[in-house]
């Protein structure tokens, strides 16, 4: 078994969950290779078995490695993806951070989540991702998201973002910014704008708006089949983008066009493991707290 492992470099002084992952790893023989920085900052804190070796770019990843590892929060498994790209590889999210829709595996879960995947006691979820198709070079090679492409002012004025489907205008939204989510960025900053949470695999796509001036202009679902062209409008000469947490800094002339990519983020789910468990769990559903 062939196990890549990202991670970040943090302040974080519990490492014990990190020993105990290299530990089970090492009884089951895995061959390792880790993030260069994050193995950096492994070293100074646990014990490493074994001939570890290390990756600093997608080159060094290739089909033969069998399973991901994210060690983090939902940020640092999102990140996963600029190294992953398009060769297939199954992420695991393993979450150290906070709440962690996507790195839904608990420190107390490590061993068991090891002995499944050995085990072969998961399922694999395609995720849609969604791709920048102009303009293509604005995020170099790395031109899609898992969760979403924001686009956001850069200065105290409000912008307006003229939106389009296929060609057919839609609605011009005078905002803060405006959201783009797959299903998988529902929960995301789209949530937290009042959008809906919309099933993985649903084919669709969130367009949320943030803070609009507007009252009655509201979050609208569509199909993941269309083409979505933004344009910006506004008192500023520039405007950010962002794919997922890549932020660019874009001159207000650049139209940016958007469509389904063409593959998928394949993610492990392990045998206790689904959608309507993780969201129950995370949003505390079906909870009284009030006593």
């Amino acid at each position: 078994m062939k196990i890549a492992i990202y991670g970040r470099p943090t302040g974080d002084t519990n490492t014990e969950p990190l020993a105990i992952l290299f530990n089970k790893l090492h009884e089951y023989n895995s061959e390792i290779i880790v993030f260069g920085p994050f193995f950096n900052y492994l070293k100074q804190h646990i014990e490493i078995k074994g001939n570890i070796k290390t990756f600093d770019s997608h080159l060094e990843l290739n089909r033969d490695v069998d399973y991901m590892l994210s060690i983090g929060g939902d940020g640092t498994f999102l990140e996963t993806l600029t190294f992953i790209r398009n060769n297939g590889i199954p992420v695991l999210g393993i979450n150290t951070g906070r709440l962690g829709f996507l790195a839904n595996v608990a420190k107390t879960e490590i061993q068991s989540a090891i002995d499944a995947l050995v085990q072969r006691k998961f399922s694999i979820e395609k995720r849609a991702l969604l791709s920048l198709q102009s303009p293509r070079d604005l995020f170099g090679e790395v031109n899609y998201a898992l969760n979403e492409l924001t686009i956001f002012k850069d200065s105290p004025a409000m912008i307006t973002i003229h939106t389009y489907i296929n060609g057919d205008y839609l609605n011009s939204y005078f905002a803060d910014g405006l959201i783009i989510a797959t299903p998988t960025g529902s929960t995301a900053y789209s949530l937290s704008c009042g959008g809906p949470i919309v099933m993985p695999g649903s084919q669709n796509y969130v367009i949320t708006p943030v803070a609009p001036h507007n009252l009655n202009v509201r979050p609208l679902v569509i199909s993941d089949s269309n083409t979505i062209t933004l344009k910006v409008e506004g008192r500023s000469k520039h405007y950010i983008a962002s794919l997922d947490s890549r932020n660019k800094t874009v001159e207000s002339s650049v139209e940016l066009v958007l469509k389904k990519a063409d593959f998928h983020l394949n993610i492990l789910q392990l045998e206790n493991q689904n959608f309507f468990n993780t969201i129950r769990n995370k949003l505390l559903w079906g909870l009284d707290r009030r006593n």
